[in-house]
């Protein structure tokens, strides 16, 4: 009896040496600094909370979130969406008392709107309006619509990125999530929808057919229709590289207009095949060990190029999104899951309880490769953290008990 006390102890050793080395070797193929393992919280933890409790004690008052711009309006999109779920009032009054920052009684925004960019924080003015009817809201989205009036565009009627010297003539895929969604939204909450949803669908496919790249299914970073541009092919007039956090602004805007348009519009489905040939490509490029996607989509193999957090979270939010409305397959959705794995590696609570969300992408102009694979690798940028509340109140709603739908942008 002894002697098989023995034999099962030395079983019960040999099996845990052996279960010990497939973990470490497991681990290890894991890649980089930081793995699911070392860095996870309690598989509880409500992200989307903690990271914007955590980014409101960085950042206590409006003014220390300071100017209207677009990364602080994403995330501050992101933060409406947990509003919606917890109901928390505090997070509204996070938005509202930035966007009264800029606004005045009479709805005269503090700078002019003379870029895409500037348009974003637009949604928050018809969110604002949305729950509190007071007029000076609308009054400021009035403002950034009437731009849209006689803002300058390619010949082929594409918005400008911007209205400036530096940026004439140029198209980059980071513009349409700045002004269409504003714009559709704009148009479903007075009234205007069906010139908003052909302006919007217009826009989407004149810079699909200005940036697509049939040779990996991504999208170029930008095009220069005059070809003045150092980054201009000579005969193309495109950019030189597949920028992942560009084709990550376009995946979602195709998300946001296509829950807004009328299933019989018809340019509906042509939006839902830039859906599904982004998809192949995501899945293509998307790295093997960590499910995350690199700085310059397509050359994860050079050196230099590194895993980039905020454009992981779009591509992971456009699939799950697309199985999830039907415009992709359902083997999709796991790709997405790999994806959302991947950014949660990136995410920690540190010492002090904060969440801190790393190798974020600071913002980006067009250029050459050395320059991409120079760019900062920052924490806790407005970028990754409104690219990541926008995911996981899709990807991490189940976890919390808690099921999406999509917002209604009427005014009642």
């Amino acid at each position: 009896m002894n002697r098989h006390k023995k034999l099962c102890a030395y079983a019960v050793l040999i099996a845990l040496v052996i279960s010990t080395h497939a973990v470490s070797a497991s681990e290890s193929r894991a890649s980089g600094a930081q793995t699911a393992a070392s860095r996870a919280a309690p598989a509880a933890t409500d992200w989307s909370v903690a990271l914007v409790e955590s980014t409101m004690k960085r950042y206590p008052t409006a003014e220390s979130l300071k100017g209207w711009g677009y990364a602080k309006s994403l995330y501050l999109y992101g933060v409406y969406l947990v509003y919606l779920r917890t109901k928390d009032p505090k997070y509204l009054d996070h938005i509202r008392s930035w966007v009264d920052l800029h606004i005045d009684d009479k709805g005269t925004i503090n700078r002019p709107i003379n870029a895409l960019d500037y348009m974003l924080p637009g949604n928050l003015l018809l969110i604002l309006y949305k729950e509190t009817k007071q007029e000076k809201y609308k009054l400021a989205a009035d403002n950034i619509r009437k731009v849209f009036n006689t803002y300058p565009r390619t010949k082929d009627g594409g918005f400008w990125h911007a209205d400036t010297q530096s940026r004439q003539w140029q198209l980059w895929a980071d513009g349409v999530f700045m002004a269409l969604p504003f714009l559709a939204r704009y148009g479903q909450m007075f009234g205007d929808s069906a010139s908003a949803n052909d302006e919007v669908t217009n826009q989407l496919l004149i810079y699909y057919k200005h940036l697509n790249d049939p040779a990996t299914g991504l999208l170029w970073h930008a095009y220069d229709e005059s070809g003045a541009q150092p980054w201009a092919d000579p005969v193309t007039h495109q950019s030189g590289y597949h920028w992942c956090r560009a084709i990550g602004w376009y995946g979602m805007t195709l998300i946001q207009i296509l829950d807004l348009l009328p299933k019989n519009h018809p340019r509906r489905n042509d939006l839902i095949v830039i859906v599904q040939q982004l998809a192949k490509a995501f899945e293509r490029y998307q790295d093997p060990v960590t499910g995350l996607w690199y700085q310059v989509v397509d050359k994860g193999r050079v050196q230099g190029n590194w895993l980039e957090t905020s454009s992981s979270s779009m591509y992971s939010y456009m699939m799950w999104m697309g199985v999830k409305r039907g415009y992709l397959p359902k083997r999709y959705e796991a790709v997405a899951q790999k994806g959302y794995r991947g950014v949660l590696t990136k995410l920690s609570l540190g010492g002090d309880g904060m969440t801190n969300l790393v190798d974020i992408c600071e913002g980006t102009n067009v250029s050459d490769l050395a320059y991409y694979f120079a760019r900062k690798r920052n924490v806790n940028d407005f970028h990754g953290l409104g690219a990541f509340l926008i995911m996981n109140e899709e990807l991490g709603a189940t976890s919390v008990g808690y099921k999406p739908k999509a917002i209604s942008w009427t005014a009642h």
